[in-house]
């Protein structure tokens, strides 16, 4: 499910205009991409998480000529499922 089609299923459980719809979505993703720029943690129980994970500097390689490359500090998002969404799946 893609975006486009996330704001249709909205739509169409609901009673309201696609660009209603559009504007909660955008509003969902835009908070959730705050908080988590602020380095917040989001979890909706029973579905999933989001969270920042913080790496140090460190020595790497490059691949294609073996030379040492120093690699530096970087944020990465992650998501981590809930119980709930790990018994859907695996029905």
């Amino acid at each position: 499910m893609n975006k486009l089609e996330l704001i249709s299923a909205l739509k169409d459980k609901t009673d309201i205009s696609k660009n209603e719809a559009a504007k909660i979505v955008e509003i969902f993703f835009d908070s959730m991409t705050d908080a988590m720029a602020k380095g917040e943690r989001v979890e909706i129980r029973g579905l999933c998480s989001f969270y920042v994970k913080t790496y140090k500097s460190y020595v790497g390689r490059n691949p294609k000529t073996g030379a040492k490359v120093t690699i530096g500090p970087k944020k990465l998002p992650f998501f981590k499922s809930g119980k709930e969404l790990k018994d859907r799946v695996d029905a």
